[in-house]
């Protein structure tokens, strides 16, 4: 199974190029910030909640997004495998993750990260708000802190993956169809070696 966690701040294109990953390696997309937009349309319990948090910038609490992510991939027992988008955002999510996956006899495969300097991250977001109506994108207050929210929460837990051998930076900028093979080739070198 290939299960790889595709990493990057706000902006940096992971949903944009999690689409061709599917494409090519058949796996489930599992992005957190599809689940809780889904969740916050329909009005549940875990909606409302995710939203007091995501209005703010802040992150959803580990436990909360952790069982909600068990339940989607249990959703998908037959899955060659599955990019986890947006998961984990801290080293205790990371763990669980783990925890989770080897009582399936699986593990992570590799993460792979998108590195986009800050000015070019806040431009594209600003752009995303206009063509796709996602006002959290539309506030440069709100993005900023987004990107403070990563830079301080998120981002340390790369460190994890690196500690196990399984983080690949992938540069984030260049067209489109650039960035997906360099993720292309990062996932074949893990694979074939």
């Amino acid at each position: 199974m290939l299960n790889i966690v595709l990493f990057g701040p706000p902006g940096a294109g992971k949903g944009t190029q999690s689409e061709f990953l599917i494409e090519k390696y058949e796996l489930v997309h599992l992005s957190t910030g599809d689940i809780f937009r889904f969740n916050i349309k329909n009005a549940t319990e875990l909606g409302q909640l995710a939203k007091s948090y995501m209005d703010k910038g802040e992150l959803v609490p580990d436990q909360v997004t952790i069982s909600m992510l068990e339940s989607e991939v249990n959703k998908h027992p037959h899955a060659p495998g599955f990019i986890f988008d947006g998961f984990p955002r801290t080293e205790a999510q990371a763990l669980a993750l783990d925890g989770f996956l080897a009582s399936m006899n699986e593990s992570i495969t590799c993460m792979l990260a998108l590195e986009v300097e800050e000015t070019e991250l806040k431009t594209r977001l600003l752009q995303r708000a206009k063509t796709s109506g996602r006002l959290d994108d539309a506030d440069p207050a709100i993005i900023q802190n987004r990107i403070d929210v990563y830079n301080r929460e998120t981002a340390p837990v790369a460190g994890y993956y690196q500690q196990r051998n399984k983080y690949h930076g992938i540069d984030g900028v260049g067209s489109i169809e650039d960035i997906s093979n360099r993720l292309f080739q990062a996932i074949e070198t893990t694979v074939n070696s």
